[in-house]
């Protein structure tokens, strides 16, 4: 792909590092910045870059935050003793819209990847741990992606915290094997919290 400007070419290659984003819609979406008021194009930069060097992880979940404690764990309404352990922000955003939880978070950042090289030391795994050892926590619902990954991931924890005194519980079935969370319709995800089941039941399965 030719440039005539050495500027069009590094905004370009800068825009198809993004996920999803190739060469080609990374060009279409550059020219568009190009016809937009300046302004506008000052205001996306600016947006991008106050996000990227204020914004937070929430001290006690690992969420995204605008704070040191997110919304969600500041919320006396919340039940800070059960606990959704899922893989990032995208995933506490989907459960979010079901309208069918009303507990606490735990965002792991990932899952165990070997293939990936992620390992059980680069997730937030020891944090979790901490939260059940100090009796903090009545129930632990796993809300992973139920692949291969996922379910490596659920075991490990399982393993992790099995010595305490919690309730261990896994979403039901109602998401396919092998689908992401993040892209479950509301209302199968909703049931899906909601008809929870023992997570040694979901290892005989």
């Amino acid at each position: 792909m030719d440039f005539s400007s050495k500027l069009l070419e590094n905004a370009v290659n800068e825009m198809s590092q993004l996920p999803g984003i190739g060469r080609r819609t990374a060009l279409r979406l550059v020219l568009h910045l190009l016809k937009q008021p300046q302004s506008q194009t000052n205001d996306l930069a600016g947006a991008l870059e106050k996000m990227r060097s204020e914004i937070n992880f929430c001290s006690s979940c690992h969420n995204i935050s605008d704070l040191a404690l997110c919304e969600i764990c500041s919320n006396p309404n919340r039940n800070e003793r059960l606990i959704c352990v899922v893989e990032d922000i995208r995933d506490v955003m989907a459960i979010e819209n079901t309208s069918q939880y009303r507990g606490h978070y735990h965002v792991l950042g990932g899952k165990i990847s070997p293939m990936d090289g992620v390992g059980p030391g680069d997730l937030n795994i020891p944090t979790l741990v901490e939260k059940v050892r100090s009796g903090k926590v009545d129930e632990l619902i796993f809300a992973l992606s139920s692949t291969m990954e996922g379910d490596t991931t659920n075991f490990y924890i399982y393993r992790q915290i099995e010595p305490f005194e919690v309730l261990s519980t896994t979403i039901a079935r109602g998401i396919a094997v092998g689908d992401e969370l993040e892209y479950a319709d509301e209302v199968t995800l909703g049931r899906s919290i909601l008809n929870r089941i023992p997570f040694e039941t979901s290892l005989k399965s």
